[in-house]
């Protein structure tokens, strides 16, 4: 099997095993909308479960996935197995320290962050906020664990564990709803998630021991000062999707009376679902492998690497774009309207999600290109296309407020299409094969042919409107027929319109044949 074939297979069997993890964190929420609906309750829960992740993610998040992975496949690279594992238990422990002094923090100031976050709640729902964001704020110590060991895990080679982890964790709080929920309500939801993300951790130390490594508590290593230095130069440009939320979350809190956070969180939750799966089981499998290329000094391969990681991407992403936007109303009220949900969560969520869905394509190459940056230990593109794109949302918010929700999905949407213009820019100045006519043909190919595939999933559509019922089977009816005849539609003309990942696939499929 050649290293081609030996990737896709591993980038496929994480898509899938990253997908069921998303998955039940849809059924995660569809139990969360069925149980809480979008009223004060929810919107308090999602705000609360919300900033402990933002704030780890702003501040660790570019420490691990950015800064930690690079050098310690550097020190696999030049100095061996033993002294990256030493970089690495030096850097666990003080990974441990920083989120725990973090969590105390934020315990401390619960009240604060919870007025900031969430300006326009009810004075109820902002005091359930409160003492549900000191219950949650414990939740990023846990997560800085189980990602410092997913970086150690994917640099040697195994991908299949971590993308496991929010399969364990979704699974925990299932398990709570059908159990526990009726009898401690949110607060005991509260707790399922503390033990869910403990899980996250807990369950990759096995793999960990298995391949050899040893944890010995220490503070000090050389390998460390590149950790920080890199990180304080990529620090911002992780911040790009957490303070993008926070500012649309901010601003969706005063919209609705308490139920704009929680639409926005639904549609988001979706689209995180259907794009983030996709676009997280590339850029995953491939960054430890740019990062060694990046250390060999293997510059055409890195450049074919980056390439053809975002044509595939764009070949998927933009019929994804096009059919989700076209079926977005029918998947919410399939997969939400039961309960407490009510006909106005539906409409709000689901022209959150039609609008967030058009940033698709944008999200997926500034991924790409990020982590190719990251690779090289440089952090300037990526810094300056984060900071024009928070910069960017803050203004179209303020501006487009006025329009409700869909002004700030819409605002979200370009803010995630700046930095991938600016980070396609920057790489092509270094690659010139990456920005090419061919490329610009291609794309227009593919949306020719999704923009074809999208007129015949609305026709379906709403050719079976008024013929479906509005029961479970009508309601899946309205969904999946569409999307089948999506996929027969898109593939097909794909192939006759010449795409060349199209028949990369079909040459593919004969070879194995």
């Amino acid at each position: 099997m050649n290293e081609k074939s030996k990737r896709l297979r591993t980038i496929s069997i994480m898509f899938l095993l990253t997908l069921t993890g998303k998955v039940l964190g849809l059924v995660r929420d569809m139990l969360m909308g069925r149980y809480f609906g979008t009223g004060p309750v929810a919107d308090a829960f999602f705000v609360a479960s919300q900033v402990p992740r933002n704030f780890f993610d702003a501040i660790f998040a570019s420490a691990i996935s950015a800064s930690f992975i690079p050098v310690f496949n550097e020190y696999l690279e030049k100095e061996g197995r033993e002294e990256a594992f030493r970089l690495a238990s030096s850097f666990i422990t003080l990974m441990a320290l920083l989120t725990t002094a973090l969590a105390a923090a934020g315990m401390v100031f619960a009240g604060p962050l919870a007025s900031f976050q969430a300006g326009g709640f009810s004075e109820a729902a902002l005091a359930l906020c409160t003492g549900l964001l000191r219950t949650l704020f414990p939740t990023i110590i846990f997560t800085g664990l189980a990602f410092s060991m997913v970086g150690v895990l994917q640099s040697l080679g195994e991908f299949n564990v971590p993308a496991l982890l929010s399969t364990v964790s979704n699974g925990i709080i299932i398990l709570y709803y059908f159990t526990l929920c009726n009898r401690f309500g949110v607060w005991g939801l509260a707790a399922a998630y503390l033990l869910g993300w403990a899980m996250q951790a807990a369950v990759q130390v096995p793999s960990m021991h298995r391949l050899g490594y040893r944890y010995r508590p220490a503070l000090t290593h050389p390998g460390l000062k590149k950790v920080f230095a890199l990180m304080a130069s990529v620090m911002v440009s992780t911040w790009i999707q957490p303070v993008n939320m926070v500012v649309s979350t901010r601003y969706a809190s005063g919209l609705y009376p308490d139920s704009g956070v929680s639409a926005m969180t639904y549609a988001n939750t979706l689209y995180t679902i259907l794009a983030g799966v996709l676009v997280l089981s590339v850029s995953n499998v491939i960054f430890p492998e740019l990062s060694r290329l990046a250390v060999s000094e293997q510059g055409e391969d890195f450049g074919a690497l980056v390439s053809s990681s975002i044509r595939s991407l764009l070949f998927l992403l933009i019929p994804m774009t096009v059919g989700l936007m076209t079926i977005a109303e029918p998947l919410v009220r399939l997969l939400y309207d039961w309960g407490e949900w009510t006909a106005e969560g539906t409409r709000l969520t689901s022209e959150a999600l039609m609008l967030l869905s058009l940033g698709m394509a944008g999200y997926g190459i500034q991924t790409i290109l990020s982590r190719a940056f990251y690779a090289f230990q440089s952090g300037k593109a990526p810094l300056i296309a984060g900071i024009v794109s928070i910069a960017v949302n803050l203004v179209l918010c303020q501006l487009t407020r006025s329009a409700g929700i869909g002004g700030l999905a819409l605002a979200a949407s370009l803010a995630a299409t700046v930095p991938a213009v600016l980070l396609l820019a920057a790489m092509g100045r270094t690659y010139k094969g990456l920005l090419t006519k061919k490329l610009l043909g291609d794309l227009l190919r593919m949306l020719a042919a999704a923009l074809i595939m999208g007129g015949a999933v609305l026709a379906v559509r709403f050719g079976l409107q008024g013929v479906a019922g509005d029961g479970l089977a009508g309601r899946a009816v309205l969904v999946l027929a569409p999307v089948c005849v999506g996929v027969a539609v898109y593939f097909p003309l794909a192939w006759l319109f010449r795409v060349p990942e199209m028949g990369q696939v079909v040459e593919m499929v004969r070879r194995r044949k």
